[in-house]
């Protein structure tokens, strides 16, 4: 197996791990392993083209998320300008913590959760004579390696702006608040699973860890949004409105830490939000290793499968597949996708947290002008097109439609009689906006109406329409494997730019709509383009597919 460098590095810290009651021989082997596993994760099917490449094994050494290391980079981006900044060191650094608590703890509860949650290795480990802190160090120790990989990428531009604008002493500073930060994400998050883990078991505590994700995506979004408030613009001079719940909001925290350099006077609240910074991740570290060892002893609750008795197809769901399905085929792969979509655990880790950002997107938007104008201001205003943020999910969710943790079963394509492989991505596509999309849109559209009135109805279904076409449009730019037939590994790598991208163009539909409201009797006029644009995407765009069943070869992988 392959020395990795990040285990050299850990080999000088070998006597402190040791002191923490650790077997460092045993911990190391067991990184070794999982590190190896991780860089022959990702199989020959990535991509239709990968898969005549089998046995061309010079990247086998080259880990699928180091490859993508760069897309988080791009968006680090984001935190540059507020590093630059030199008028309010609190005001910017918060902002900045703020940016990187949200790309990291998103980036945590979905693709993390699967390695700190996982048994796998409990078959061969649990029956050897480890340690279970030392199985518990190397479980941390591994998602640490990856966390370590993702904040350099995230925080490296700003690191450099920081380092060049404000010298060495605010770099090391901002440094050292970047691991207290990620060692807060990372027990925090380990702790509130190990909450979850007391009081449920079996299948139902794994639902609930599914709703924990979506709940803890939503208080990073409303801690962000605090953030921003808690400070305003005054004959251009940012002013900080102290209150008592910042000592709640962790970007505080280590914002404050740049106060010392002198902007600003140093009040007892500042004082406080430093020391926090500092004593909450150690106290939470602290606690955190004395309680791995029951952690491990709770995981096993996760290989408890008890018998649930399986939940058919909701009435409703099967009146809209046959109203809305244009074959006997497509009401068929409408209903699979709708129960893969239900039932498939690791799906719902990597998409409801989305669903939770498209739900509070568009009335977030709107808290500034309702508290400055009041809701009668509100409701004259064009605000309701801030529901186009309801799309942020769409993109993402296109793409994921393709992967499954049981891809092996997609052999299965070419046993089942399928005439016409439009038919199955058509289903699958229109059983995600039903099943996911709808009672989202539903649910902020009758918001919207109590807000704004009855005149948005006509906007709000030009918005619905606008949506539509949107999903055809990323269904044609992504790649078109089949429904569930490609691992969860693949999707790290793959498109994540173009779904990035892919926002624009909805940003692009929003614009259109606005420059219509501006005609007379313009949003009927864009309304009838988007149903002819619909009809055409919705018939045809489907049809442009150049992906192949698998073969027998498959069925035996």
């Amino acid at each position: 197996m392959k020395d990795f460098a990040s285990l050299k590095v850990l080999d000088r810290f070998s006597a402190v791990l040791e002191k923490f009651g650790c077997d460092y021989t045993v911990l190391r082997q067991i990184l070794q392993v999982k590190l190896t596993m991780d860089s022959r994760r990702v199989p020959t099917v990535i991509g239709r083209n990968q898969r005549s490449r089998k046995g061309q094994d010079g990247d086998s050494d080259k880990n699928s998320f180091i490859r993508s290391l760069w897309i988080y980079g791009f968006m680090g981006l984001i935190a540059v300008p507020f590093v630059l900044m030199s008028q309010n060191y609190l005001f910017q650094m918060s902002i900045v913590f703020s940016i990187l608590m949200f790309l990291i703890t998103t980036s945590m509860i979905s693709d993390f959760s699967s390695v700190l949650l996982d048994i796998r290795d409990q078959a061969i480990i649990g029956t050897k004579p480890v340690k279970k802190r030392t199985v518990s160090f190397a479980r941390a120790i591994h998602i640490t390696i990856y966390l370590i990989f993702l904040t350099g990428a995230l925080t490296g531009p700003g690191l450099v702006a920081a380092l060049i604008r404000h010298g060495p002493v605010f770099f090391l500073i901002f440094l050292l608040d970047v691991i207290l930060m990620d060692i807060f994400v990372m027990v925090i998050t380990a702790l509130l699973y190990l909450l979850v883990l007391h009081f449920f078991d079996g299948e139902r505590l794994k639902d609930i860890i599914n709703y924990i994700q979506i709940i803890l995506s939503l208080v990073i979004i409303i801690g962000y949004q605090l953030v921003g408030r808690s400070f305003q613009v005054f004959r251009l001079h940012i002013v900080f409105h102290a209150a008592w719940w910042q000592v709640l909001v962790a970007p505080f925290w280590f914002g404050s830490t740049f106060s010392w350099f002198g902007h600003g006077p140093i009040t007892s609240q500042i004082t406080t939000l430093s020391i926090l910074a500092i004593v909450i991740p150690i106290i939470l570290f602290s606690v955190y290793v004395r309680l791995m060892p029951v952690f491990e002893n709770k995981l096993q609750k996760l290989s408890n499968n008890a018998v649930r008795h399986a939940k058919g197809i909701p009435w409703w769901i099967r009146a809209v597949s046959r109203v809305i399905s244009g074959s006997h085929e497509e009401t068929i792969f409408f209903r699979f996708g709708t129960l893969m979509m239900s039932k498939e655990r690791e799906f719902k880790l990597k998409v409801y947290p989305s669903l939770g950002f498209s739900l509070v997107l568009p009335f977030i938007i709107l808290i500034n002008p309702a508290l400055s104008g009041g809701l009668k201001g509100l409701a004259s205003s064009k605000l309701y097109l801030s529901i186009y943020l309801s799309a942020f999910v769409i993109a993402s969710v296109v793409m994921m439609l393709q992967y499954s943790g049981q891809y092996k079963a997609a052999w299965i394509y070419q046993t089942a009689p399928i005439t016409n492989l439009s038919h199955a991505y058509r289903g699958t596509v229109k059983a995600f906006l039903v099943r996911l999309m709808m009672p989202i849109y539903l649910f902020e559209s009758i918001v919207f109406v109590a807000v704004f009135g009855l005149r948005v109805i006509p906007q709000l279904v030009v918005v619905a329409l606008a949506l539509l076409l949107y999903t055809v449009i990323c269904f044609v730019l992504l790649t078109k494997d089949l429904p569930f037939s490609q691992p969860f590994q693949v999707a790290q790598q793959r498109q994540t730019l173009i779904v990035f991208l892919l926002m624009f163009i909805m940003g692009a539909f929003a614009g259109i709509h606005y420059a219509f409201t501006l005609i007379p009797f313009g949003v009927y006029l864009y309304m009838a383009v988007l149903l002819i644009l619909n009809y055409i995407g919705w018939h045809f765009g489907f049809n442009r597919l150049t992906v192949s069943l698998p073969s027998a070869a498959a069925k035996k992988e």
